[in-house]
């Protein structure tokens, strides 16, 4: 097929590739190069950069020009679109027969201006580095004022808009602007040329001694998987990540890559970008690897130095330090020259990366009232780290930090540049993992058929740290038949399992004994973890160790490893396999031990009553907020992430506490104290729950009751559902009366899917279950299915769903008589989920909302559902906007639609429906009695296609508005069937 055929067939899908973003970057990227060949004029450029015309109106203007320049602009066009897109984003489009190189060769510039045309693309790119820099050389030579200045630098510009802004105003300022800027970047690139040249031999030596450190740092994995020396390259599986901010045309997975990239940059002014995701999603591994790819010069090429720190061994830093002696110290110590490096990374911070993992860890809170800005002035270590973030020292460093996302408030979150979610594994992730870990591939299938079999631990495994305990115990999760794993404590009594019984197996009791004869390594590591909790202390000295009376022997069972404290060269520091590990045994502490005080339970599941109390092992003081004022602002952020470890620790103390594990306590410790902590917790969960329904607002007349439920909440559900009682869920819920539940934002995965499903299922009423904006995935729809009868709408916005978790839900659906309305807006979704929705609107009569908005549905999908519609007599609400159905599929759901006595809203946005699925439309507003709304803006309807509307709207007066705004229409069409027609939105 000819290039101009390619662009005329594929004008919608392209018209939404370069719009869908929201940006004018893609068309400015793709101007930039069409200028610098020749195949666009100064004129025509101008033209179709119309400021404050819409983005869409631009990019068919581009359309319409180099369709009608021919073959030739035609496959240019098409080669800089494939240049600019990201390649997920191109993946719809065919560039067959476009040129792969855009470079002409031969043609020499006369002149500096048309130099400024023919390299925009790259002057673009060079410029955006030294803008004030070319600014300031055109205000000395006479060629600007301080207006120019101003415009170039207008806020609402992005760093390549100010770029392109700026050499605008060169080339109207004629052929002297254009040699004084042009001589600027060469003089700025020769000069850095230099630089790097001279200073190659100065710091070559330490960048290499830095990046030898940072590699045997990084090699084998750290953290849970030091117990067995696993190479990193080995078993590093890439887990899902995702941005923080809803960028539509970044809805795809991210790249380690792009964490310190400009994907997703909310805050052009600041350095820090934020990886936030639970204990356990594998944030320090991601980090790891990251380290260890700059080290072997594979990724991050375009830092010199990187420097790694643990914000968990930062804590053990008592001495005041320079942001010098942080990096030397802390990381790697130069050899000769330290002011020299060290003045080299001041004067290029742009080349410098830092990491920091754990900001939850710190003990100290977020603060910004102790500013530090000159590098070499002593300050705590906290102090440092805070003013580092807020950019105040070392401005133009990148900084990258890891924590759980209840850690980091909106104090911090001002000073992001963006921030990227770590959702943990995606299915073929748990897949990858457990066939890495087990080179045996019999074993590896065998506990993935066990996984398949069991999907609560399935949906457990989405977190790397559960997956892999259950890999780590593989014997013993193929050796339990029925009573496999169902909750996070049944995994980490797996875990405890198999520790215990590896170091001693010889004489390794049977049965449910072997607690028993380990309870005393139990206790000590316990009261070390307890104790540990309660001083936000994680890493622990050889006086610690005896405090708690844990042994030589007791560290060889594996729980405990070696800590790289940096800061301590001479005794040993030992940690955790994982905080969650700590949290594990300190709960077994709570449930077995007589020597904490009587209210500990109480005080555990609410945190913030701790205040002014004291336990008798001076547990948790080190998380409760001073009665006074000054110290409470700066210690609030600590206490919230020590509230997460609290709620990790509370939840294992239900499951442990559950009447199935009981049995293992009876050798261990009295049934009366058990019973009496049993008790405590369920008293706890019921006054928890009450707290959250008696702040539910009184529904405005004439709307539903709906509860917007915290995170607080969720963990509420998982305690309870780690307790495997039916009848503190069936309390539980008896007491909530809502319409609808609003669970959006609250980071709901398989696992949270699995503790709902369980706990919802008792509801006395049918609800709207909202879950938009989480992680449910494919695994946690399936989790949902048990509660599916209770759900009269399901709303599961951006949350990473295929057409396989569709299959499953429809199949359930069904057989729901409440079930009446599902969104399913931005997913992953195919024509192949169109069947099954195809099912569902003929088999249910009382259905009334549809929503796929947003997804990867063609024409064929939009013909699937068509075939449902046309025996579906209910159905009130379908949405579809953001598809790519064209005119095909609108005339196939117009003929299904046509005569509807109950549809009412229909939206077909950004479809790319031309005049022809305009008119199918128009028969639908004829013919329909209940029709209120159309949608069909962001298309390509002209101006007959309005007109066969006009007709159709002038023979049904119930019909309320059609919405056209962004088609094939000029100024004065819009005018003109505006005064036709009122109706009609453009």
């Amino acid at each position: 097929m000819f290039n101009r055929d390619l662009v005329l067939k594929q004008r919608a899908e392209i018209l939404h590739a370069l719009c869908s973003s929201g940006s004018t970057e893609h068309l400015e990227r793709v101007l930039d190069k069409l200028l610098s060949q020749g195949e666009l004029i100064w004129e025509e450029y101008q033209n179709i950069q119309v400021q404050g015309r819409a983005l869409y109106t631009n990019v068919r203007q581009l359309l319409d020009l180099v369709y009608t320049k021919g073959e030739d602009t035609c496959e240019f066009f098409l080669a800089a679109v494939k240049q600019v897109l990201p390649e997920a984003q191109g993946a719809g489009i065919t560039f067959s027969g476009c040129c792969s190189n855009l470079e002409k060769t031969g043609e020499s510039q006369s002149t500096s201006s048309q130099t400024l045309l023919t390299q925009r693309a790259s002057l673009v790119t060079k410029l955006q580095a030294c803008i004030d820099g070319a600014l300031e050389a055109l205000v000395e030579s006479g060629h600007f004022t301080s207006s120019d200045c101003d415009d170039v630098l207008l806020p609402i510009h992005t760093p390549s808009q100010q770029a392109r802004r700026l050499l605008d105003h060169v080339r109207s300022k004629g052929e002297s602007a254009a040699k004084c800027v042009l001589h600027y970047i060469q003089e700025s690139e020769s000069s850095l040329n230099q630089e790097k040249w001279t200073l190659s031999k100065e710091f070559s030596k330490y960048q290499k001694k830095l990046s030898s450190s940072v590699s045997a740092q990084s090699c084998f994995l750290s953290s849970y998987g030091r117990t067995s020396h696993m190479p990193l390259d080995e078993i590093y599986t890439e887990a899902q990540l995702e941005l923080a901010n809803d960028f539509a045309d970044l809805s795809g997975a991210l790249d380690l890559d792009d964490i310190v990239g400009a994907a997703g940059t909310v805050n052009d002014e600041a350095d820090t970008v934020l990886v936030s995701g639970e204990a356990g999603s594998g944030k320090s591994t991601v980090l790891q690897r990251l380290h260890l790819l700059w080290a072997r010069g594979v990724s991050l090429k375009g830092f010199l130095l990187l420097f790694p720190f643990s914000c968990r061994r930062l804590n053990s830093e008592q001495r005041e330090l320079s942001v010098q002696e942080l990096l030397f110290q802390h990381c790697c110590w130069p050899d000769k020259e330290q002011e020299e490096i060290f003045q080299f990374i001041l004067d290029h911070p742009h080349l410098i990366l830092f990491s920091f993992d754990g900001l939850d860890e710190l003990k100290q809170g977020f603060s910004d009232e102790h500013m530090v800005c000159c590098p070499t002035q002593r300050a705590p270590v906290n102090i440092l780290l805070f003013n580092l973030l807020q950019g105040f020292l070392m401005k133009g460093v990148r900084k990258v930090v890891t924590s759980r996302p209840e850690a980091v408030g909106p104090m911090l979150k001002k000073h992001l540049r963006k921030e990227v979610l770590l959702k943990g594994f995606s299915p073929s992730g748990i897949d990858c993992f457990v066939k890495k870990h087990h080179r045996d591939p019999t074993v590896a299938a065998k506990v993935l058929e066990s996984l398949q079999m069991n999907t609560a631990l399935l949906g457990l495994c989405h977190s790397p740290v559960l997956c892999w305990i259950v890999s780590q115990c593989h014997k013993e999760l193929l050796g339990c038949g029925e009573g496999s794993p169902q909750t996070i404590t049944d995994v980490y009594l797996m875990i405890l399992q198999h520790f215990l019984q590896h170091q001693s197996p010889l004489k390794s009791t049977m049965g449910l004994g072997w607690l028993q004869e380990h309870i005393k390594v139990v206790l000590h590591l316990g009261q070390l973890a307890f104790e540990g909790l309660g001083t936000s202390c994680y890493i622990f000295t050889d006086t610690d160790l005896e405090t708690c009376y844990v042994t030589e022997k007791d560290i060889c069972m594996g729980f405990l490893i070696l800590s790289k404290d940096m800061s301590s060269t001479h005794s040993k520091r030992y940690e955790f396999l994982h905080v969650t590990m700590q949290c594990f045994f300190a709960a077994l502490f709570i449930v077995l031990s007589n020597n904490t005080d009587r209210s500990t339970i109480h005080k555990l599941f609410e945190p913030q009553n701790m205040k002014g109390t004291r336990l008798s092992s001076n547990c948790f003081m080190g998380c409760i907020p001073s009665s006074d004022q000054q110290e409470q602002g700066l210690e609030g952020e600590s206490v919230i992430a020590e509230t997460s470890n609290l709620q990790i620790t509370a939840t294992f103390v239900s499951g442990l506490l559950s009447q199935r594990h009981r049995s293992l306590w009876f050798h261990c410790c009295p049934s009366a104290g058990m019973e009496k902590k049993v008790r405590q917790v369920v008293k706890c969960l019921s006054k928890g729950m009450h707290k959250h329904f008696k702040s539910i607002p009184q529904p405005v007349q004439g709307e539903k009751k709906s509860m917007h439920a915290m995170p607080g909440f969720v963990w509420l559900i998982k305690c309870i559902y780690e307790m495997q009682e039916c009848k503190i869920a069936k309390d539980a819920m008896s007491k909530l009366e809502v319409d609808h539940l609003k669970l959006t934002y609250c980071n709901i995965g398989p696992v949270e899917c699995t503790a709902l499903a369980y706990v919802l299922q008792y509801l006395r009423n049918p609800v709207g279950l909202q879950l938009d904006y989480n992680s449910v995935g494919d695994v946690g729809v399936e989790q949902l299915l048990p509660c599916m009868h209770i759900c009269n709408s399901l709303y599961l916005r951006n949350n990473n769903i295929t057409d396989e978790g569709i299959r499953k839900l429809i199949a359930k659906g069904i057989q729901c008589d409440n079930f009446q309305k599902i969104a399913l807006f931005n997913n992953k979704l195919t024509d192949a989920c169109t069947q099954h929705f195809s099912l569902l609107l003929k088999t249910k009569q009382n259905f009334l909302s549809l929503r796929l908005g947003n997804n990867n549905i063609t024409a064929e999908g939009a013909k699937q559902l068509a075939e449902g519609l046309k025996f579906n007599h209910s159905l009130q609400y379908l949405g579809l906007w953001g598809n790519k159905i064209s005119d095909t599929g609108a005339e196939a759901l117009a003929s299904a639609l046509e005569g509807s006595k109950t549809l009412v809203w229909l939206s077909l946005v950004g479809n790319g429906v031309g005049s022809a699925g305009a008119y199918a439309l128009a028969k639908v507003i004829e013919s329909s009695a209940s029709l209120e709304e159309l949608w069909l803006t962001e298309n390509c309807i002209t101006k007959a296609g309005v007109e066969c509307l006009i007709q159709a709207l002038e023979r049904n007066t119930h019909v309320k508005s059609v919405w056209l705004r962004n088609n094939d229409l000029s100024l004065e069409e819009v005018e003109e069937m505006t005064r036709c027609e009122s109706r009609l939105i453009f």
